[in-house]
C-alpha cells in the first residue's frame, strides 16, 4: 500500500469531506526579461516600471515550447518534492488563457506527456481568476466523493500574446506554471469560495484575435487583435474594488474577520493593486505574500506560484485568503486552511 492509498483509507467518509492541498509544485522558465531589456524596445526605464508596477523582471518561455511544457515541469516538481504517484491522479483541471492549441485541451496534452491514461482532464478559462475557479471546481470533485486525487494547474505562456513594443502591457506579463494536488480529508481545508463574473469588462482587457469572431488568418498575423490589450485605469479601479469586496464578503459569510487571516495571497498583477487591496480590507502588510518583483503577472499561475515560493512561511492550520481579478471581468476570493 502506497502513502496516497494509506491516507485515503484513513478518511472517514461518513463525516464531512474537505478538499485539502496535500502537495504543491511550480515552474518558471530560465529566460529573464528585465526592465533593462524592455528599454531597448520602448520608451521606458527601470525606475518608471518599478514605481508603477513593482516588477523588475519576468520569465519568458522559449519559442517552440508551450503552456503544457511548463505545466508538466510544475507537476514533476510536485511529484518529486512530495513523493506522489502520478498514476493515482484521477482528474486534472488546467486553468489557462493560453492553451497549446484550440483543441484538444491543454489538459489532454499534459496527460499524454506524463503518460497518464483514462482520467478526466479539461481546461478552464477565467483569465487571471482562473486558478481560483479551477481550485473551487477541484474541491467540488473531491467533496463529491467521486474523485480522490485531483491536480489543479494554473499555467500561461502569455508572452506569446504580448506586443513587445507596447509599454502598457510588455512591462506586466511573464510566463509560468503552478499546481496543487487535492485529496480528501476530515480536517478543515478548503472552506469556501466566492467567485463572480460579468461581461461588461470585455472591452477593457482582452485578446480578440484567434477565436471564432476573428479567426486565424494572414491578416491576423499583422493585426493588433492578436495581442493582449487593456485599459489600465479601468482595470486598476475595478480590480481593487472587486477583490476587496469579495474578500470582505467571503470572510463575513464564514464568520471570520480579517484578523483571523494569517496570509493574504492576492493575484500578482501590480504591486499598487496588491497594496491598495491590503489597505482596503485593513490587513497587516506583512501578512501579504508577494513575488511579483521577479515574475510579473503570470495570469492563472500567479497564486499557486506565490504560495509555492512561500511554503516555508506557512504553518499547518494557517488560514489563507486567496483573491484574484481578471478579464471578463472575473474575480473572487477563496478561504482555506493550509494542510501541509
Amino acid at each position: 500500500m502506497d502513502l496516497d492509498e494509506k491516507n485515503y483509507m484513513e478518511v472517514d467518509f461518513t463525516k464531512r469531506i474537505y478538499a485539502q492541498i496535500s502537495a504543491i509544485g511550480g515552474y518558471v522558465p530560465e529566460n529573464r526579461r528585465t526592465n533593462s531589456d524592455l528599454e531597448k524596445h520602448t520608451d521606458t526605464n527601470d525606475e518608471w516600471i518599478v514605481k508603477r508596477t513593482g516588477i523588475k523582471e519576468r520569465r519568458i518561455l522559449d519559442d517552440g515550447l508551450a503552456t503544457s511544457d511548463m505545466a508538466v515541469r510544475a507537476i514533476e516538481n510536485l511529484i518529486k518534492d512530495y513523493n506522489k504517484d502520478i498514476n493515482q491522479v484521477d482528474a486534472i483541471i488546467v486553468a489557462t488563457s493560453t492553451p497549446d492549441m484550440l483543441m484538444p485541451a491543454t489538459a489532454n496534452i499534459i496527460c499524454e506527456k506524463l503518460g497518464i491514461e483514462n482520467i478526466w482532464a479539461f481546461d478552464m478559462n477565467a483569465a487571471c481568476s482562473g486558478f481560483l475557479y479551477a481550485l473551487d471546481m477541484g474541491a467540488s470533485l473531491i467533496e463529491s466523493r467521486r474523485y480522490k486525487n485531483v491536480l489543479v494547474v494554473g499555467a500561461d505562456k502569455i508572452s506569446a500574446y504580448v506586443n513587445i513594443k507596447d509599454r502598457t502591457t510588455n512591462i506586466l506579463f511573464g510566463d509560468g506554471a503552478g499546481v496543487v494536488l487535492l485529496e480528501p480529508s476530515n480536517e478543515e481545508a478548503i472552506l469556501d469560495a466566492l467567485l463572480l463574473s460579468n461581461g461588461t469588462g470585455k472591452e477593457y482587457l482582452n485578446i480578440e484575435g484567434g477565436g471564432s469572431l476573428y479567426p486565424p488568418s494572414a491578416q491576423l498575423l499583422i493585426d493588433e487583435r492578436r495581442y493582449i490589450k487593456q485599459d489600465g485605469k479601468v482595470v486598476f479601479k475595478n480590480a481593487i474594488q472587486s477583490m476587496s469586496d469579495t474578500c470582505v464578503n467571503v470572510l463575513k459569510r464564514n464568520n471570520f474577520t480579517v484578523d483571523d487571516v494569517q496570509w493574504l495571497v492576492p493575484h500578482q498583477a501590480n504591486k499598487r493593486i496588491i497594496d491598495a487591496v491590503g489597505k482596503e480590507i485593513e490587513i497587516d502588510e506583512d501578512k501579504t505574500l508577494v513575488n511579483i518583483e521577479h515574475y510579473g503577472n503570470t495570469i492563472a499561475a500567479t497564486i499557486p506560484l506565490c504560495i509555492w515560493e512561500n511554503t516555508s512561511k506557512l504553518k499547518k492550520g494557517d488560514l489563507l485568503m486567496l483573491t484574484a481579478f481578471g478579464a471578463g471581468f472575473s474575480w473572487g476570493a477563496s478561504l482555506l486552511r493550509w494542510s501541509i
